[in-house]
């Protein structure tokens, strides 16, 4: 396994599920904090790992918030999107579609157009410096409720920044039903953005289903209960409709009990396109890499199979038609290289 972690940490990759305060590496949290002293925080990056253990999915939530409230101005923003994209470029990511989540910053008084302004700047800045390509998916707070998802849908639509790709929905499931949520991603998408909602994380297939049928969906943000429904997973199979699958995020979320027991493998068996992300990667001590090597570990997969698994997320991306053949290209270069070493 330590030569298929060698080839994982080299492989060029692309990111489709990882949210942006979610990404928030100790050493940035902490600094945040020290900033804002007020903040229930710790300031120590040895303590945020204990900070960052979860009980179940709504403590995690409850964490979430407490680093989102780290965020009070622009500068605080452009900060936490160049770290992250810094965070990716050490994982060879040239891609990464970013949930990012406004209302959680411009309902805390942050205005549209300096949180706007500070997402962009940063974007532009890890493109320019660091070869990462970042665009956003602006996401509803489901918790948040229907005040949420109106604020949203304008702050998507209205003015958009360059960047924006399409429109989510993310959050707790339990008692958000998905369907309340259908006239704000109708009016997302006549505008031109794409429907990326989470959905089967801690609930059952029937969340999917309203996903698909009442949100447009074309992909599912982790979709980990739908193998709990064949008709299901044979339409996401026939349809290839793919699941942004998070391994090391089911199990901290007590989606999944553990690894072993994740639907992973069900997913691939029964056809369906899968990508492999991190979700909020430093709250559950892990990164991409790190995702990759469980997904192989749980799949069975060589050199060649892990390239085929980044190329599903390639495939599965908002990218245009040239730079995605540009990466696949680069995935198959790089496959290549290393087998000739080997």
């Amino acid at each position: 396994m330590s030569d298929l972690n060698a080839f994982i940490a080299g492989l060029p990759k692309a990111e489709l599920h990882v949210h942006h305060v979610g990404s928030a590496s100790p050493r940035i949290v902490a600094e945040l904090a020290a900033r804002h002293p007020d903040s229930p925080v710790p300031k120590d990056p040895a303590a945020l790992r204990e900070f960052f253990t979860f009980t179940d999915f709504a403590h995690f939530i409850e964490v979430y918030l407490s680093v989102v409230d780290l965020l009070r101005d622009a500068e605080d923003i452009r900060l936490l999107t160049y770290e992250v994209a810094r965070d990716l470029a050490r994982q060879q990511v040239r891609y990464a579609e970013l949930t990012v989540t406004p209302f959680s910053s411009t309902s805390r008084g942050i205005p549209d157009a300096a949180f706007l302004e500070a997402i962009e700047d940063a974007r532009h800045a890890a493109e320019r410096e660091l070869g990462v390509v970042m665009r956003w998916i602006f996401d509803i707070p489901g918790e948040a409720g229907i005040p949420a998802a109106e604020e949203t849908t304008r702050i998507a639509t209205a003015a958009p920044p360059d960047g924006l790709i399409a429109f989510g929905l993310g959050g707790p499931e339990i008692g958000v039903p998905r369907p309340q949520f259908k006239p704000y991603f109708d009016r997302a998408i006549a505008s031109g953005l794409r429907s990326v909602p989470h959905a089967g994380e801690t609930t059952g297939p029937e969340t999917i289903w309203d996903a698909l049928e009442s949100l447009r969906a074309e992909r599912i943000g982790h979709g980990t209960s739908a193998v709990q429904d064949p008709q299901l997973l044979h339409h996401l199979a026939e349809q290839q409709i793919p699941l942004e699958v998070c391994p090391t995020s089911n199990v901290a979320t007590r989606a999944v009990h553990d690894l072993d027991a994740h639907p992973l493998r069900e997913m691939v068996e029964a056809g369906v396109l899968v990508t492999i992300n991190s979700d909020d990667p430093p709250m559950f001590s892990t990164d991409l890499n790190t995702e990759y090597a469980i997904a192989a570990r749980l799949l069975s997969l060589d050199a060649a199979g892990i390239a085929a698994l980044a190329k599903n997320a390639v495939r599965a991306s908002f990218m245009e038609k040239p730079a995605k053949a540009g990466l696949e290209d680069e995935i198959d270069a790089y496959l290549a290289s290393w087998q000739r070493q080997g």
